[in-house]
């Protein structure tokens, strides 16, 4: 079940508020300018979907995505427990970084942690199965997918390029909780 949990940056021990009611993260999220949806798929897609299945389970809400704020490009990324660099990859996610750009993910199945440092302010947001969640250009965040991660996700960019991290150099993210 999806979750967010908000910290001061200063006491990643105290959460100042929890929650697992998607209307309740939606609207602390709104707050700081953070998207976050609740999509369905309108086919199963079976245990180890494959990319093209993905997108075009989920094309009517790219699309509306694409019409609404002019990204040019999607795929589809999986991550399973014995993808042999899952260590280097999870370790490159788990440092401050921001991008040019939004970071718009759809987790298709599986989970995933984002953790946005903001006004203070550290929003953990455990996004799983049908979160769709676009975090704003420029905004300092690291991402945590487990030590056996386990995630299909849809990404949608505004550069045809894809991903382009800037990574801020601050060791924050090594202070908070990370994804079991």
């Amino acid at each position: 079940m999806s979750a967010l949990t908000i910290y001061s940056d200063e006491q990643p021990q105290q959460p100042l508020w929890q929650s697992r009611d998607g209307e309740q993260i939606r609207r602390q999220l709104e707050q700081v300018g953070v998207r976050f949806e609740r999509w369905q798929a309108d086919r199963e897609l079976g245990d180890d979907p494959q990319p093209e299945a993905v997108i075009a389970a989920y094309q009517h809400a790219i699309d509306r995505l694409v019409a609404e704020k002019g990204y040019q490009s999607w795929d589809v990324i999986a991550m399973r427990p014995d993808h042999p660099q899952r260590e280097a990859l999870r370790q490159k996610f788990l440092s401050e970084h921001t991008h040019g750009e939004d970071e718009v993910r759809f987790f298709v199945e599986g989970a995933g942690l984002f953790c946005l440092h903001l006004n203070q302010r550290v929003y953990q947001i455990l996004c799983e199965k049908n979160d769709l969640i676009s975090v704003p250009a420029h905004t300092p965040h690291w991402f945590d997918m487990g030590a056996a991660p386990h995630f299909t996700a849809i990404r949608v960019f505004d550069n045809p390029e894809g991903w382009i991290a800037q990574f801020t150099g601050d060791p924050i993210a090594g202070a908070f909780p990370r994804l079991d």
